[in-house]
Parts: structure tokens; sequence; C-alpha cells
């Protein structure tokens, strides 16, 4: 895997792209120089995470044929700043789905397990230094 980051401007704007060739744009806080012109790189690991979950979960649903109308993904992480440094990793992170649809409760707890264990790459990768935990909420 390979990404490409191409400067934008003077300051902090910069475009991303993967193989998909699909662009994302980053900068920095206006309190530093940036002109909030793109996500911040560690709200880029939390949508990582939310987005590769997002997919193990859809996918283990369609195949038990569960009707999913619906599905958003809150991701919330508290960061500590590590003694010495200026460098903040998550330490604690919580991943909410938000269902609508007929669903089976039990297939969601499975799913969402399933992808927390055994199929979601940036939940192995982050699970490393931050506790991840999820929640799930149906037709709220």
């Amino acid at each position: 895997m390979k990404v490409e980051l191409v400067r934008i401007d003077d300051a902090f704007h910069f475009e991303a792209k993967g193989t998909s060739g699909v662009g994302v744009h980053l900068d920095a806080n206006v309190d530093i120089g940036g002109h909030n012109l793109g996500a911040r790189p560690m709200e880029l690991l939390l949508m990582g995470l939310g987005g590769c979950t997002a997919i193990d979960v859809i996918l283990v649903l369609k195949k038990q044929r569960q009707v999913i109308e619906d599905l958003k993904i809150s991701v919330e992480g508290e960061r500590v700043q590590i003694e010495g440094t200026e460098m903040k990793p998550f330490r604690k992170i919580n991943v909410h789905f938000a269902f609508k649809g007929t669903i089976d409760s039990e297939k969601i707890e499975r799913a969402i397990k399933l992808s927390m264990e055994k199929y979601c790459s940036a939940t192995a990768q982050l699970s490393a230094s931050a506790e991840i935990t999820h929640s799930y909420s149906l037709n709220e």
C-alpha cells in the first residue's frame, strides 16, 4: 500500500491519494497557520477506523440477510500527551454504531465482534496503543 501527499498551498494544506486515486484533503488548525481546508491527520485515523469496521459490519450483516436502512458511526478518541514530548496518541477510542432497519440485535453484536476481533486491520493497528470499545443503538 502506498499513499502520496501533494502540497496545495504554502502552509499545511495537502491532497493525499492512494491507489484508488481518490483525493483526501488534509490541513492544520488555523491557530498554527492552517486554513481549515481539510481533515486533521488524527481525525483521519479515527475516520479510517470507523470506515474499516463499518465495511466489515455491513458485509457480515448483508450475508445474514439483515435489512440495514441506515448506519451512522461516531468514533470518539481520548488523547493523552506523552511526557517530555508534544505527541498525543489516542489512549481510549469508542466506536458507536447507530443502526436503522430490520436487524436482529444478536446479529449486530456478532458482526461488531467479528469486525473488532477478526477482520478490521485498523482496529488491530490502533489497539496496540489504545483501548478500543464499542457500542450500538438500533432504531433510536
